[in-house]
């Protein structure tokens, strides 16, 4: 037999006969790594543990204990939802059942309506299968054979997805009598799954490919581990996130409210007012010291600026329109190209560079309605955006700046967060060697500031790579909020220009950057983060007076006016109820402090201060209490 050599990650070589599988492979180097493993990479591609090598490659073994064995876990699992939703419910025809974060989806087209109450007996199915132990088996087939075995098994969906595929050879994965068309791999037996660590979590519509125009389907989204515990913590997390849902926080907490006159379109009511207020006034003042000058542009512009600036190419379909004078205008789903002009309205020297321009401009963008989610994902919301115009020898120093003001921002909120740089998409403007050295400026700036960072290969902006920095809430979710963007294409675009040492014109390179994101998504985030407990700085009531009897009333507005004196946001509490009820109310508002004032606080001057997690911290002097709240405003506590 011929001898084939196998290069393990780590440099090490491993001669094998050939026809020796990843599995052969695994159990040689050591029996644990043998049990923990659920496929291979093959030179970069992965594949399934039955393998075979036939030549010489690198080899990376995929155990379960990692993300991608994770997610070929969960796939197979998916598959076995599938199978038991066939076998229980007739005319069932299959889409598609992709893994996502935490889990996977199955998309069903079938005339029964499914409910959690079906969960229970599709979860048994499911178990059934596992214990049956069905090997997985690849297929691969010519494509009209491909096609025809689906046409045999009625998958109209697949069919239509198998007519797309290119190349000659389709692949597709059996187990018992399930088939699904599926690129693998896959566990080596429906037996590997463990039964007791799945969960179907929730039924919901979903369009075909995401279109409106395409047929209604039923997706049932689920999960899987493979260990009980690991699915209980998971579980528990969903509960709490649950009780964290930032709609329900923002209607007890009266923040904002959504409606059906206005799909995707939030109302933010006073209080809610008082909150974006605070996040706007703190990026005003961290912007002014970083440098940037704040401006407006219009939300309505010419359609021809945004095919001038490449963003008809990208977004039109998401783009909404209106005639204004006989000519087509459109309502901005960006604020760059509008930067642009105000850059461009007059002449610049190299000695004005660098130029900060920061707008929170209010876009627009028609997301589909089964995406829409409270404020996280909506059809108008306002973008930190900032526009940096400078030189290439200012590149570097301007993209620390900007990570330095990320930072500043995030840590007021006690938030962690990674880093993602996103490289070129393959619908990009601009020539390789532009790319090329955005991709370098932007690594470099990411290394120099000690950020561990992962590469999104293909996900960077049409016009230019990206740094993306991804929040950590208090429940380990993640958030893509923050994005530094370097850009040599729009200035090409704009002929925008500096004059040189030289007395002749020059290109400035145009860096983009957004720290909050979306102003509505980020209070969504902080609304869940907090739970509607907001840090006293945020909160938008920030005391409440609670009198224990209408003969309080004129020491409690006399209070409440001397604090406000002080900028602090604070109501009193003049109903005639129980005290302890409008202390219960008080705290199911999140409100920091409520100050109970009887006849001894009127006669000493002084206030009773509850604290909403700490309880009674006893009777103060109101200057005294004023001092410790203005204290922990100060210090955006």
């Amino acid at each position: 037999m011929e001898e084939i050599k196998v290069t393990l990650p780590d440099g090490s070589k491993l001669e094998f006969e050939a026809g020796v599988t990843i599995k052969d492979v695994a159990f040689d180097i050591g029996p644990r790594l043998g049990k923990a493993s659920v496929a291979g990479k093959i030179d970069g591609e992965k594949v399934d543990l039955d393998y075979e090598i036939t030549n010489d490659v690198d080899l990376e073994i995929i155990t379960i204990d990692s993300e991608e064995g994770l997610d070929i876990y969960r796939h197979t699992v998916s598959h076995v939802m599938a199978q038991a939703i066939k076998r229980l419910y007739d005319d069932v025809q299959l889409a598609i059942g992709p893994t996502i974060e935490d889990g996977f989806y199955y998309d069903f087209d079938l005339d029964e309506k499914l409910s959690e109450n079906d969960f229970e007996e599709i979860e048994a199915e499911m178990k059934e299968i596992i214990k049956e132990d069905y090997e997985v088996e690849r297929m691969v087939l010519p494509k009209e054979e491909a096609i025809a075995k689906m046409k045999e098994r009625n998958e109209e969906y697949k069919i239509e997805l198998i007519e797309e595929l290119d190349g000659e050879e389709i692949s597709l994965y059996k187990q018992g009598e399930f088939i699904d068309l599926c690129r693998g791999p896959h566990l080596p037996s429906t037996g590997k799954v463990k039964a007791n660590a799945l969960k179907l979590l929730s039924v919901a519509g979903a369009y075909w490919r995401g279109d409106e125009n395409n047929p209604m389907l039923q997706r049932i989204y689920a999960t899987a581990f493979y260990k009980k515990q690991q699915l209980e913590e998971h579980l528990e997390k969903i509960e709490e996130a649950k009780k964290r849902d930032h709609r329900k926080i923002g209607k007890k907490l009266d923040l904002f409210s959504l409606h059906e006159e206005g799909k995707g379109f939030p109302f933010f009511h006073p209080k809610g007012m008082v909150l974006r207020k605070q996040l706007i006034d703190f990026w005003r003042e961290e912007h002014k010291k970083a440098g940037y000058k704040e401006i407006k542009t219009p939300i309505v512009l010419n359609q021809d600026l945004w095919k001038r600036s490449g963003h008809w190419d990208h977004y039109k379909d998401d783009m909404y329109f209106t005639e204004i004078d006989d000519e087509k205008h459109a309502v901005k789903p960006m604020n760059c190209p509008g930067g642009a002009l105000v850059y461009n309205d007059k002449i610049h020297s190299y000695r004005d560079l660098p130029i900060r321009m920061g707008e929170l401009g209010l876009v627009h963008r028609h997301e589909r309605s089964g995406t829409l989610h409270g404020l996280m994902r909506v059809r108008n919301f306002t973008q930190d955006d900032a526009h940096i115009y400078c030189l290439p020898s200012q590149i570097k120093e301007e993209l620390n700046g900007v990570i330095e003001l990320v930072d500043t921002i995030y840590s007021a909120f006690g938030f962690d967060y990674n880093v993602e740089l996103s490289t070129k998409p393959d619908k990009a403007m601009g020539s390789d060697e532009m790319w090329d050295k955005a991709i370098g400026a932007l690594k470099e700036a990411i290394v120099d500031n000690g950020l561990d960072y992962e590469v999104n290969e293909g996900d960077g902006a049409f016009y230019g790579p990206k740094i993306d920095f991804h929040l950590e809430d208090c429940l380990g979710r993640t958030w893509q909020c923050g994005t530094i963007q370097l850009d040599f294409q729009m200035p090409e675009r704009f002929d925008l220009t500096y004059v040189g040492e030289d007395g002749e014109e020059h290109r400035p390179v145009m860096i983009h950057r957004a720290i909050y994101g979306s102003l509505e998504r980020f209070m969504g985030i902080l609304i869940e983060h907090y739970a509607g407990a907001f840090p006293t700085w945020l909160a938008p009531v920030q005391v409440e007076i609670i009198p224990i009897s209408d003969d309080q009333l004129d020491y409690a507005y006399s209070v409440q006016k001397e604090l406000e004196e002080a900028d602090v946001r604070i109501e009193v509490d003049s109903r005639q109820e129980k005290v302890g009820y409008k202390i219960r109310e008080a705290q199911v508002q999140q409100i920091p402090y409520m100050l109970i004032v009887g006849d001894d606080e009127v006669q000493a001057n002084t206030v009773s201060v509850r604290d909403r997690r700490e309880g009674d911290l006893g009777a103060v002097d109101v200057d005294e209490f004023k001092k410790k709240i203005n204290e922990e405003i100060e210090n955006m506590e």
